[in-house]
């Protein structure tokens, strides 16, 4: 990049909603730049439920405008990108009849207050609500609700403490840190006039140019049209270094746990529970990817790079799970990783963090003698909505500029999701055809299309230059051309970029000490990493994920 280049956007953080942004902007010829102090994908992007969803508890709070956004864009990534984004019923237990009804009403109307239990009449008003609001673009069945004899016949187990059930759907999201990078991707391959920097920081500002720093030493400088601020929880952190003191994010901090434990899983069937907890919190349970994944906590905090799953939260999962199923062995020993990130919701007075509005916003902080470019934060949001958001986002931003929208991203598959063989004919077609291109097995291809989508394609042919069986030594799903592949075309910096983003080897328990250290000798051929290099990425891979994810290898 030459000196002073001038980007007519600047991005500054590239979680979901930077991301998204950058693609919808590159999409309209927008040159931009999007740049991330870490990985992109790494920071709150990389610690959600796991869930897109429609968010059945803003109803409480009369959010309806954004359930009925949310679970429009549900069924949009269903679409888009089907490669990662399935449907997931999920199964609440009832406890009571009537309960809850008067507190509902109460917190509906500005109560601090959240109604500790909800009974059958209040889920089913909320269940039909939910169903109306999800009805454009509809991809999956309406609610139902059962009594407790066919509820705990369906769920063998759970308490017999309930009353009733209901069902409902929502979707799962395998990926999503990959889902981020795609992001990335499909904004470089939509403009060429855009750029994408990852392990980037700011080194210094004034009042027409950025000057960033890369890990390697490198500075650049660009002057921004305008910035936006898509830094999460670093928001305030970030306008400081830009010259403007802002008090914009109050976040919570939510934690997830994922269990191997093979009769949970069982007994889950597919489903996810979405019950309330002895003290009226709201937590989950369901199947991801073999595992069991349980959250999640909403907790007041506010230094995202000190934000670690804390055994009190541990402590109270597991509890809430045993009360949940009892009789089922449910133990700290079965934790394969625990993660936790925070929320960048809007500052708030309010008493219960579940109460803070999950909705977004982008105020604008207008230029001024000091600063001569807008800076536009993007406060709020989740995962869910991060399309729509960028739509809102870059609609302001193309009136600002005085250019008028090119294409809608409504229907644009994303990364792997694009041409993805959604039927079983169409899946076998696309299988047999690539089997046949690379020589590579069907059940090959399978797995890869599984993992990847339609960049199977792309990863398949570079393995067919390998010898079938370079495998890792205990994950052996993975191949060594795979993770080859991936340090060369998606934008690995660190070891920890591919094993604990590019792949779901870290957040499975898969990954053992001796896959470590093949993924490092991979990665170091590929990147160039001398001996002193590798041995320090790989130490510092091991220490990250005992002292925060609590792996045992």
């Amino acid at each position: 990049m030459s000196e002073d280049t001038a980007f007519d956007v600047v991005i500054i953080g590239a979680g979901v909603n930077g991301a998204g942004l950058f693609r919808d902007l590159s999409l309209q010829g927008v040159n931009c730049l999007i740049t991330e102090k870490s990985d992109f994908g790494s920071g709150t992007s990389a610690a959600p439920s796991r869930l897109i969803h429609g968010g059945l508890k803003y109803l409480e709070t009369g959010e309806f405008g954004l359930v009925a956004q949310s679970t429009l864009e549900r069924n949009l990534l269903l679409l888009n990108a089907p490669h990662c984004v399935e449907p997931l019923p999920t199964m609440i237990p009832i406890f009571s009849w009537t309960k809850g009804i008067w507190a509902a009403i109460r917190t509906l109307f500005g109560s601090t207050s959240a109604p500790r239990s909800r009974g059958a009449i209040l889920v089913k008003i909320g269940l039909a609500l939910y169903d109306f609001y999800g009805a454009r673009n509809r991809v999956m069945p309406r609610h139902k609700l059962v009594g407790r004899k066919r509820a705990l016949r369906d769920m063998p187990g759970l308490t017999e403490a309930i009353v009733a059930a209901g069902t409902y759907y929502d979707a799962r999201i395998t990926q999503p840190e990959r889902l981020v990078m795609e992001l990335i991707k499909d904004g470089l391959a939509a403009n060429p006039g855009s750029a994408a920097y990852n392990a980037t920081t700011i080194r210094e500002a004034d009042a027409e140019r950025i000057v960033f720093e890369t890990e390697a030493g490198e500075t650049f400088a660009v002057k921004p049209g305008l910035v936006v601020n898509a830094a999460g929880p670093w928001i305030d952190h970030v306008n400081a270094m830009l010259g403007m003191q802002t008090k914009l994010i109050g976040g919570t901090k939510g934690s997830h746990v994922l269990l191997r434990n093979d009769e949970l899983v069982r007994r889950l069937a597919g489903r996810m529970i979405y019950f309330e907890a002895d003290d009226g919190r709201i937590c989950l349970v369901y199947e991801y990817l073999g595992l069991a994944l349980a959250g999640s906590t909403d907790i007041p905090a506010d230094n995202p790079d000190a934000v670690r799953c804390e055994d009190d939260e541990i402590g109270y999962f597991i509890a809430s799970l045993k009360a949940l199923l009892p009789g089922l062995e449910i133990g700290e020993e079965q934790i394969v990783y625990a993660y936790s990130g925070i929320r960048p919701l809007p500052a708030s007075n309010a008493d219960i963090p579940g109460l803070i509005s999950r909705d977004h916003s982008a105020p604008v902080l207008e230029a001024d003698d000091a600063r001569h470019f807008a800076i536009i934060p993007l406060i709020g949001g989740k995962w869910t909505t991060f399309r729509g958001f960028a739509e809102e986002v870059a609609d302001a931003i193309l009136k600002r500029l005085g250019r008028n929208r090119r294409v809608s991203t409504e229907k644009s598959a994303i990364g792997g999701g694009r041409d993805f063989p959604v039927d079983k004919a169409a899946r076998q077609n696309w299988i047999r055809d690539v089997a046949r291109e690379t020589g590579l097995s069907k059940n090959r291809i399978d797995e890869l299309l599984s993992r990847y989508g339609t960049t199977a394609r792309a990863i398949a042919a570079h393995e067919a230059g390998f010898a079938s069986d370079e495998r890792l030594p205990q994950a052996s799903g993975y191949s060594a051309a795979e993770i080859d592949w991936i340090a060369r075309n998606e934008f690995v910096v660190h070891l920890a970029d591919i094993v604990m983003r590019r792949t779901t080897l870290a957040i499975t328990g898969r990954l053992q000490t001796g896959d470590i250290e093949r993924i490092a000798d991979l990665a170091g051929g590929a990147l160039g990493w001398s001996d002193e290099t590798r041995a320090r990425e790989v130490a510092a891979v091991e220490e990250h994920l005992r002292s925060v994810n609590r792996v045992r290898f």
